[in-house]
């Protein structure tokens, strides 16, 4: 750092590149663009924050590190009621608002969010083929890496082996780019962890929560694009709203959910 000219608020946030980036591409442009654009940047920096924690998740499981995951995960959790709070902003615009830039998105769409993938694949959700949909740059590399990669849950898994609570070699040693399934085995040793261990049972109910956290906030985005555009296609060329509709109630952590009617 120069001595004659310190660091200032600006220069460490790189504030005149930051407010640089909302350039809107309709004529006028269009009111509601710029909320639009600095929405979705918004969304995408949150994105890289999650991505951030949950690979820091990771590495205190492997460190078995149990207090510093469930922090990080209640960081987590509040990162995700954010990101639902945004979507009440985004429905401050109107159909017709939309529709009047919508033509300048062309085949852009938040379908190709390379970091929404990442998050996922880190997750558990694993969906090869969705690497077909982005480009082919970075982030497809990203995202190979961690289709391939073991998630959070097999991460899970194997900390709560490693505290004695046995889990079966299917589940230990499966392939790490299958999407995660829920296995009757290793439900036995949740419920054991649930009986025995209460820090490691909080984990698991963090683990529920954020579960929860994000179907809800696909149920917010499905209904924010439902009132938006209806049953339109998307922009990229997905199912829009019927596409959404898939993604939801299919939870990340199968058997956390399964073991409810026998505790």
């Amino acid at each position: 750092m120069s001595a004659d000219r310190p660091l200032s608020y600006g220069r460490y946030l790189k504030l005149d590149v930051l407010l640089g980036l909302q350039q809107p591409l309709s004529e006028g442009p269009e009111h509601d663009e710029l909320l639009f654009i600095t929405i979705h940047q918004v969304y995408e920096l949150w994105f890289k924050q999650l991505l951030h924690e949950l690979r820091g998740l990771r590495s205190r499981l492997d460190r078995d590190d149990a207090p510093a995951a469930a922090a990080t995960l209640k960081r987590v959790l509040t990162i995700l009621k954010t990101l639902v709070k945004q979507v009440d902003v985004l429905e401050t615009m109107t159909p017709l608002s939309f529709n009047a830039f919508r033509a300048r998105l062309e085949s852009s769409s938040g379908f190709q969010s390379g970091q929404f993938r990442a998050l996922e694949f880190l997750l558990g959700y694993k969906r090869p083929e969705l690497l077909d949909a982005l480009p082919q740059d970075s982030t497809a590399a990203d995202l190979f890496a961690l289709l391939i990669e073991p998630s959070i849950w097999d991460r899970f898994l194997a900390h709560l082996d490693r505290l004695g609570f046995t889990m079966p070699a299917a589940a230990l040693q499966r392939s790490p780019a299958v999407p995660t399934q829920a296995d009757v085995a290793v439900q036995h040793q949740l419920i054991a962890v649930y009986r025995q261990h209460p820090l490691a049972a909080q984990l698991c109910e963090l683990l529920v929560d954020l579960d929860e956290g994000l179907q809800e906030w696909r149920y917010r985005h499905l209904k924010m694009v439902e009132r938006t555009i209806g049953a339109k296609l998307g922009t990229g060329g997905s199912a829009g709203m019927a596409y959404l509709r898939e993604t939801l109630f299919r939870p990340l952590f199968p058997d956390l959910w399964a073991i409810r009617t026998r505790l």
